[in-house]
C-alpha cells in the first residue's frame, strides 16, 4: 500500500527570484538546447541549472555545487514544518478543450513494483536512468517530481485540501503551452491526515517519470545513500479527476529502402482493411485502428481480425493485445520492418510526433517515409494493461500538461 507523507520541502524564496515564472521549467527530457538557453537567459536561478546541468567538467558535481550555493545564499530555503503542496493546472489540450487538472506533491515510499503498491505502465531505456542516478547521487535531492495516478472515486483526498486553497496561491507560473500552474502550501494537520488516510490503501500507477522512479529504487539501495532516500517526490493525481486526459504520440518510420517499403505494403494489405480518411487520428474504439500516411492519400487502417494480434503477441494478456501501439510494434515495426528492441529504444529508423500536423509535415518534407497515427489511450486501458502486469511500448501515452520542475524539491538529507 502507498505510504504518502508530507515533506519538509526545499523551494525557491520567491521574493529573491521574482516568483516561479523565471525559475520553473518543463521536465528535463523535453527540453532541447535552444529552450534550455532561453530558460537560463530568463534567470540565472532557473532550475535547469541543477536539473539539466551543463558545464565543461562534471555536470553532476556542477549541479550539486550550484544547489549548495543557492541554499547558502538563501535563494533556495527549506521548510521547518512538513506540508503537502496542492497543484491546479488550467490548460487547453491538443483537442482544443479547456480543463483543470488537480494534483498534490508529496513524499511516497520507494517500493518494488507489484500489485497493491506501485506499477509502471511503459518500458524504459537505460541511458536516462544512469543520468538521473548520477544527478541524485550528487545533489542528494529529488529535483523533478514523478507523476503518478491513484484511485479515489469519492474524491476524498482533494476534498480535504480544497478548503485551504481559497486564498492566493503560494506560487504561479504560465508555461509556453499557456498552461497556468498554481500551487498552494497546506500545513493543516487534519487536512494532511485526511489525505494520507484517503491514499493509504491505494495502488499508484506511474504516468510520467518511470526513469526517475527506477533511479530512486536503485539509489535507495546503494551504500551511502542519503537518509531520506526511502521516499521520493511525486505529484499525485486521481484517476477520476475531470482534468486527467491522455493524448496520443504518433510514430514516424525513417530510412526505408525499397525492400522494406515493399514488406510494409505487403503487411498492410495482408492484415489491415484500408479506407480513405479525412481525419488521421482515430477515435478510441474496441477495434485496433491506426491512421497511415506515406505522402499519398491519408488512410485509416483497421485490423482485420483480433486473432492476428493474438498470434503476433503470444502470451500477452487481452488488454495488451487491444493496444494499438503494441499491435503496431509487433506487426509492422518488428514484423514487417524488422526492427529490434534496441532499434526502438535508440530511435534507429523510428521517431515520434506529438501532433498529427507535425507527423504529416515530416512525411511531406521527405524527412520520414511514413507516419502512423495513434488513438488516445483511455485511462481505463492504461490501468488495465498495468494491472495485467504488462508495460506498454515507449511513448504509448502523452499525459498533458506536464508537471513542471522547480515548484518544490524533496531533500534527501536530514535537516
Amino acid at each position: 500500500m502507498a505510504d504518502v507523507q508530507p515533506l519538509h520541502a526545499l523551494h525557491y524564496d520567491l521574493g529573491r527570484v521574482g516568483g516561479l515564472q523565471p525559475v520553473a521549467a518543463p521536465p528535463y527530457d523535453v527540453i532541447d538546447a535552444r529552450q534550455r538557453a532561453e530558460l537560463v537567459a530568463r534567470s540565472p536561478y532557473n532550475v535547469v541549472e541543477i536539473d539539466l546541468p551543463q558545464n565543461g567538467g562534471d555536470p553532476y558535481a556542477h549541479a550539486a555545487d550550484v544547489l549548495r550555493g543557492w541554499t547558502t545564499d538563501g535563494i533556495v530555503v527549506r521548510d521547518p514544518r512538513p506540508a503537502l503542496w496542492a497543484l491546479a493546472q488550467d490548460y487547453t489540450g491538443p483537442d482544443g478543450r479547456a480543463r483543470t487538472r488537480h494534483g498534490v506533491f508529496a513524499r511516497v515510499r520507494v517500493e518494488d513494483y507489484g500489485p497493491g503498491r506501485i506499477r509502471p505502465h511503459e518500458r524504459t531505456h537505460p541511458g536516462p536512468k544512469e543520468d538521473r542516478l548520477r544527478l541524485t547521487r550528487a545533489t542528494r535531492a529529488n529535483l523533478s517530481p514523478i507523476f503518478s495516478l491513484y484511485d479515489d472515486p469519492a474524491g476524498a483526498a482533494w476534498r480535504a485540501l480544497a478548503p485551504h486553497l481559497q486564498g492566493e496561491p503560494w506560487g504561479e507560473v504560465t508555461d509556453s503551452d499557456d498552461t497556468r500552474h498554481r500551487v498552494w502550501r497546506v500545513e493543516d494537520v487534519a487536512a494532511i491526515a485526511a489525505v494520507r488516510e484517503a491514499l493509504a490503501g491505494v495502488e499508484l500507477l506511474i504516468a510520467d517519470g518511470h526513469h526517475r522512479y527506477e533511479t530512486a529504487r536503485v539509489y535507495a539501495q546503494e551504500p551511502g545513500a542519503a537518509p531520506g532516500s526511502d521516499h521520493v517526490l511525486m505529484c499525485l493525481v486521481a484517476l477520476q479527476d475531470p482534468g486527467l486526459t491522455v493524448f496520443p504520440t504518433h510514430r514516424l518510420v525513417l530510412g526505408l529502402d525499397e525492400a522494406r517499403k515493399a514488406a510494409l505494403r505487403e503487411a498492410l494489405e495482408r492484415d489491415w482493411d484500408s479506407e480513405p480518411a479525412d481525419e488521421l487520428e482515430p477515435a478510441s474504439s474496441d477495434a485496433v485502428r491506426i491512421g497511415y500516411y506515406d505522402g499519398g492519400g491519408a488512410r485509416m487502417l483497421t485490423l482485420k481480425d483480433p486473432a492476428i494480434a493474438a498470434a503476433a503477441l503470444p502470451g500477452k494478456p487481452e488488454p495488451y493485445r487491444r493496444l494499438d501501439t503494441a499491435v503496431l510494434e509487433a506487426l509492422l515495426l518488428k514484423g514487417a520492418l524488422g526492427m529490434t528492441e534496441d532499434d526502438i529504444s535508440h530511435l534507429d529508423g523510428l521517431d515520434y510526433a506529438r501532433t498529427a500536423a507535425q507527423a504529416r509535415e515530416r512525411v511531406d518534407a521527405g524527412d520520414a517515409d511514413a507516419a502512423f497515427f495513434m488513438a488516445p489511450t483511455p485511462v481505463s486501458q492504461v490501468r488495465d494493461v498495468a494491472a495485467a502486469g504488462e508495460n506498454m511500448p515507449p511513448k504509448s501515452t502523452y499525459f498533458f500538461p506536464k508537471v513542471l520542475t522547480g515548484m518544490v524539491f524533496n531533500p534527501l538529507e536530514e535537516s
